[in-house]
């Protein structure tokens, strides 16, 4: 080998240990970051032994990465669930301390029983109305934390939907930037990383899938298969549903026009923070608050008043009432949207309001001044036939709305224990397979970060090899140049 040769072969290993320490400083100063990926020079030999950075590439495993993005999705579907159960929790509390519907309702069974016994004891009839009022509030409050809920959950679509669209945007900038790097030959591998991080945070709102084309152009698709970026992003919207009550439907989510989240969803999302979301909206508390309406409206059909004259007037509504007097009573077994926030007990029974505790015995609630439902009509103090007809009624089997997801045939107390005892089982399974899909996440984490991370340990390693490569070149560069030295000092 010539000296000239040797000149340029210890000149290119220098300019290549140059870089390749360059690309070591990314790496270290990257190490921190999770969504930077290992950078590494790809090292061809030139004619004549020379060497020279090819490329610059990065680790990455695709099947590793899509999994990550499935396993963010999904985690982000189930965590969105559990945060509304546990809001609707509260309406059930703990079971020992008796706040649930099922438990204010066996309490007032048992106030009625004891009231049987001696109708004629007033301080056992406050007891019955503390008791019925109790379970009332009970209920409006379980509606209004329903009704919160379902409203917090369109929200969090609407913004969901606001994210995807200025990471869409962020994206077509990077993908742009990746491309015509690409197509000029140069570094893009700190774009390509900026991709993958846009990418990571699209997952957590909306599951996705990804395809690759010439140029590491990308195209990007919902995972139910349609296109939210090709080369320009698509429109994602959402009309937020302002003053979501009960049987009202939320409004659906939108790709350029088509519906893939809500009602109508032709090619439905999968997965994602805004569809955890809309199961909440649209199933979760729409079956709950059926589930309240249907106690509301049974225990309006329960306590019902009925014509005691024979005169075959229509029954009407009796310590539990809504709407504005006299209330009729709701159709059997058809849920009425929003009854369980309307529901209350009649003033009439009540001394606070003017009303006569003794119409809990007699009867006659709906209207006082109407004998016709009153049934004790001879006044006895120790009637007791209304109050074991009621407690008869509490116990015997009624239609419900199939809407609440039960038996459609139960008794009211049966059918409260029911309610509670869904919900519950609706949030352990919720946790159960969030606890899943977090440590599939975590494992599939580390298992991407095993490959595609930065060691430091590795990167010590590699700048001490470095340092010896330069150092040798270095020596090399120096001996040629006394070399070259010696050879001018012999032809002088």
């Amino acid at each position: 080998m010539s000296l000239s040769s040797a000149l340029n072969v210890a000149q290119s290993s220098l300019t290549a240990t140059s870089t390749q320490t360059s690309i070591l400083s990314r790496n270290v100063a990257g190490a921190d970051n999770p969504h930077f990926n290992r950078k590494n020079a790809n090292l061809v030999t030139t004619y004549g032994g020379a060497v020279r950075v090819n490329s610059i590439g990065r680790a990455m495993d695709t099947v590793l990465f899509t999994a990550r993005l499935n396993a963010t999705a999904s985690t982000s579907t189930q965590q969105a669930i559990v945060d509304a159960l546990d809001q609707l929790e509260a309406t059930v509390n703990d079971p020992e301390l008796d706040q649930s519907l099922a438990a204010k309702l066996g309490n007032l069974t048992n106030a009625l029983q004891q009231y049987g016994v001696t109708p004629d004891d007033p301080l056992l009839a406050q007891n019955v109305l503390a008791k019925a009022t109790e379970l009332v509030r009970t209920l409006n409050e379980a509606s209004d934390t329903v009704r919160t809920v379902r409203r917090q959950a369109d929200a969090d679509m609407a913004a969901g939907v606001e994210r995807v669209n200025a990471l869409l945007v962020e994206f077509e900038a990077a993908n742009l930037a990746v491309v015509k790097g690409s197509q000029a030959g140069i570094d893009v591998t700190d774009q390509l990383d900026t991709r993958d991080r846009i990418l990571s945070q699209l997952s957590e709102d909306m599951g996705i899938s990804v395809s690759t084309r010439a140029n590491n152009d990308m195209v990007i698709y919902t995972d139910g298969g349609v296109t939210l970026f090709e080369t320009v992003p698509r429109k994602v919207s959402m009309a937020p549903s302002f003053g979501l009550g009960a049987g009202t439907a939320g409004n659906a989510v939108y790709v350029d026009g088509v519906p893939v989240i809500g009602p109508g969803a032709i090619m439905p999302v999968k997965s994602g923070q805004i569809y955890g979301s809309a199961i909440v909206r649209d199933e979760i508390t729409v079956t709950y608050q059926t589930q309240l309406d249907e106690i509301a409206r049974g225990l309006i059909e329960v306590f019902a008043e009925t014509d005691q004259s024979g005169g075959g007037g229509a029954p009407q509504a009796g310590l539990f009432t809504y709407g504005a007097p006299p209330a009729a009573i709701p159709a059997a077994g058809t849920a009425v949207a929003g009854l369980a926030s309307q529901i209350r007990v009649n003033g009439n029974v009540d001394p606070a309001q003017g009303g006569d505790l003794d119409l809990l015995r007699d009867g006659g609630i709906s209207d006082p001044a109407d004998p016709d439902y009153n049934y004790n009509a001879s006044g006895a103090a120790g009637f007791p036939d209304r109050i074991q007809g009621l407690l008869t009624a509490l116990g015997t089997a009624r239609g419900f709305d199939s809407a609440a997801g039960a038996d459609p045939t139960n008794t009211l107390v049966g059918f409260a224990g029911f309610s509670v005892g869904w919900l519950e089982a609706k949030r352990q399974t919720s946790d159960q397979a969030l606890g899943y899909e977090t440590a599939l996440l975590q494992r599939t984490t580390s298992a991407l970060s095993n490959v595609t991370g930065v060691d430091i340990n590795e990167e010590m390693t590699l700048m001490m090899e470095l340092e010896r490569s330069f150092n040798a070149s270095s020596t090399l560069i120096s001996t040629i140049d006394r070399m070259l030295e010696s050879l001018l000092q012999a032809v002088r």
